[in-house]
């Protein structure tokens, strides 16, 4: 709980929700003004517990699945594990795949080739590569086939081996498509599927994602990780927020 000191002071924090990303550094993600397309992070290191077991449980097991509110890294993690692994010559290849989900409101027919459409639903794992990568060495490595982001809907019928494989917002795939999802899995491979259970876009009941977990719970060689609220990195408003919404 926070604690007010006299008006116009400081406010102060004994117990915080929210960890900072670089405490030591004093790193904002929007500091200065020049911005360049560089790889500004080489190396992720994790700001919680959990983010230690998730991390952990990815080097250590084929198939992981991460549960959590928004904020708590669930995404990044993953991508940066996979990138980690490309660089180390782990794998040979990133796929990255996420529902085509409207997320309450009606994007109607949009405009281009299948690429351009599916553009808005993934923009989020550009996002984090581009983070990890820079611009230009993310789309070198799209345009070599080395990384692909692909719609879940495209998956069906493949088998990928030699690849580190990110299932992203899983709370909006039904029970069979996570099942189809699951068995793309190859040899050498890795795959990390990621989401939160309480805020699926389906409609009730739906959603196939917490009953994957549980039952995944159980089989030996996969690591179900849980993430909480004391785990967002993101602005301290949002796990206030989550505490009420």
């Amino acid at each position: 709980m926070a604690k007010r000191q006299s008006k116009g002071s400081a406010v102060t924090t004994t117990e915080s929700k929210v960890h900072p990303l670089f405490p030591a550094t004093g790193w904002d993600p929007l500091g200065g003004m020049e911005r360049r397309d560089q790889s500004y992070l080489r190396k992720v290191k994790p700001q919680s517990p959990n983010q230690k077991r998730l991390m952990e449980a990815i080097s250590d097991h084929n198939l992981v699945v991460a549960l959590g509110p928004a904020g708590t890294g669930k995404t990044y993690l993953a991508i940066s594990s996979a990138v980690e692994a490309l660089e180390g010559g782990k794998v040979d290849r990133i796929v990255l795949s996420r529902p085509a989900v409207e997320a309450g409101e009606s994007l109607g027919y949009l405009p281009g080739d299948l690429q351009e459409k599916m553009a808005p639903f993934l923009r989020p794992l550009y996002d984090a590569l581009s983070e990890r990568l820079g611009a230009k060495r993310l789309r070198t490595l799209m345009a070599e086939g080395t990384i692909e982001i692909a719609p879940v809907g495209f998956m069906r019928g493949r088998t990928l081996n030699n690849a580190f494989v990110v299932i992203d917002e899983a709370q909006n795939c039904t029970y069979a498509q996570i099942k189809m999802l699951l068995t793309r899995l190859g040899w050498h491979s890795t795959m990390v599927l990621t989401g939160d259970p309480d805020q699926s876009d389906l409609l009730d009941n739906l959603s196939g994602l917490s009953d994957i977990a549980r039952r995944l719970e159980a089989v030996e060689g996969i690591a179900v990780v849980r993430l909480g609220d004391t785990d967002i990195v993101r602005h301290p408003l949002v796990a206030s927020m989550l505490t009420v919404l």
